[in-house]
């Protein structure tokens, strides 16, 4: 096939951008040829049981899925009675991003919270956390938090215990959006059950697409008495795949060895590389007129520029607008993300807010 694009072409809009990692892409071929069950009933799916198991604990369960809205879809969907509802930070993916699919496929009804950097705590979530027994309104049942957040911030392991300890403490069970779950546990320091299993968390939507994969995330069920029915509701979202040794190879590939720590790292570093040149020019006057509106505690930047500066900058690498009204753009790094990129784009950032 004809290549189609520049391979040495590379923005900061979403670390989905990247390809696939080259040790990724070869465990897909590892496990192509030959016939193996569909539908999960092959050697990948029951060796990924395994995987999970060693990073998580005895006991779990992993499904794998096509995508991170059907992994947070089903997930909670399996969390949930039909009347029940889920209390979520007003910035979260499955309030603003999946196109309202969990209302509109999972049937539940999302009660959102504003935070001021993504992160619920005990007191924001009892802003709905109330009405248990009211008729007339959906129960808040289910606690959802994002790790890292959409705004790239992460929560500390007792952040997370104690959401986890005041849900179950009024009757209520917590899931985690995992889509960036590896660069919180690098930015913590910390194994991954550290933040999830062991504080408290009962359903994990664990995600692979922005740390390398091709496709596919996987929902971890850390609690069996939290999750009912989750075998029907991946094939009835049409989330089961026949051929699905190769999403479970592909998180094999990055789960079993330290390829999940690399990528993550790498990124990491890449969103430190970045935030720092652009406060080293804010200290020598070179890059005037930037304000950064969270912490880059994963790989993540949030950033207001001066009117016009974005929409020139993206002529040469591309990027989103976080909140047009107020110029708020984010820029994402991934595991392929290099340092002549960071340096290019640092460069062009300046020549534009000269001509600002």
């Amino acid at each position: 096939m004809t290549q189609l694009h520049d391979l040495h072409t590379r923005g900061f809009a979403s670390d989905n951008y990247s390809g696939i990692h080259p040790e990724i892409l070869a465990a897909i071929a590892s496990a192509n040829g030959a016939h193996q069950i569909a539908y999960g009933e092959d050697v990948y799916t029951a060796r990924l049981q395994q995987v999970f198991t060693r990073h998580f604990g005895e006991g779990v369960e992993a499904f794998p899925v096509f995508n991170g809205t059907g992994a947070n879809v089903t997930g909670l969907q399996s969390m949930l009675p039909r009347w029940g509802a889920v209390i979520c930070a007003a910035t979260a993916h499955i309030h603003n991003d999946e196109g309202g699919a969990p209302e509109g496929v999972g049937g539940f009804k999302l009660l959102p919270v504003v935070t001021p950097d993504g992160k619920l705590t005990p007191a924001l979530i009892d802003q709905e956390a109330w009405g248990w027994g009211d008729e007339h309104r959906a129960q808040p049942l289910v606690v959802s938090i994002t790790q890292s957040t959409e705004l790239g911030t992460v929560y500390s392991v007792d952040e997370v215990r104690a959401i986890a300890d005041h849900a179950h403490s009024r009757g209520m069970t917590l899931h985690m959006d995992g889509a960036r779950i590896s660069n919180a546990a690098v930015s913590l320091g910390v194994p991954l059950a550290a933040f999830t299993r062991d504080a408290g968390v009962d359903v994990l939507s664990f995600g692979g697409t922005k740390n390398g994969m091709m496709l596919g995330e996987c929902i971890v069920v850390l609690n069996p008495s939290a999750s009912v029915g989750l075998k029907y509701l991946r094939k009835s979202n049409m989330q089961l795949a026949s051929k699905m040794r190769f999403i479970s190879a592909q998180l094999i590939a990055l789960l079993d060895g330290d390829l999940w720590l690399r990528n993550a790292t790498h990124a990491n570093t890449m969103a430190a590389r970045l935030r720092s040149a652009v406060e080293r020019g804010q200290a020598d006057g070179s890059l005037s007129g930037i304000r950064f509106t969270q912490a880059t505690q994963a790989n993540a930047i949030f950033a207001v520029l001066p009117p016009g500066v974005a929409d020139r900058l993206r002529e040469s690498f591309r990027f989103y607008d976080w909140d047009p009204a107020t110029g708020e753009v984010r820029w994402m790094c991934g595991f392929d993300t290099t340092e002549d990129d960071i340096d290019a784009f640092v460069a062009a950032l300046s020549q534009e807010l000269v001509s600002a």
